[in-house]
């Protein structure tokens, strides 16, 4: 089997590609969850949760400051928004909750892998330093998220 060998990763993205880092860990956590027959409620409040603390804040970032430095019409940045759009769906829909908890986790976990993988890559090819630099500056002092309180996945 071929390994795959880790991005360099340009140290204004570093932050941005650690909240890639917990989103997975959410995917993760749902799964736990979902294994230990956990209230679909309890999931639901921690996606809620998730939902303020880290994506909401998460994806305005990304939207505001990294999907400019690519074309608006750059395929790339249309299906990352695209695929925003539907993650914020399944993270507020209410009709069926499990079900979009079990989609979310999937399709979280999905995006974040193409954002790493092809679409961080495109935009650290063809950001200019100055670009690079504002990142670095917006992001160098993030306020810790703090810890949830009920651990299911435990």
């Amino acid at each position: 089997m071929e390994k795959t060998k880790p991005i360099k990763r340009h140290v204004a993205l570093q932050p941005l590609s650690r909240q890639h880092h917990f989103g997975l860990l959410f995917s993760w956590k749902l799964r736990k969850g979902f294994h230990k027959n956990i209230e679909t409620k309890r999931l639901q409040q921690y996606a809620k949760w998730f939902f303020k603390h880290e994506i909401e804040p998460h994806f305005k970032d990304e939207e505001k400051y990294l999907f400019p430095i690519l074309e608006a019409d750059n395929e790339l940045i249309e299906r990352a928004l695209k695929e925003h759009r539907r993650l914020k769906r399944l993270f507020n829909n209410t009709k069926d909750p499990e079900r979009s908890l079990h989609q979310l986790e999937e399709e979280l976990d999905a995006h974040i892998r193409f954002e790493e993988r092809v679409l961080f890559n495109e935009i650290q090819k063809v950001a200019t330093e100055a670009q690079l630099k504002k990142i670095e500056e917006i992001h160098s002092n993030l306020e810790e998220t703090p810890e949830y309180d009920d651990p299911f996945w435990e």
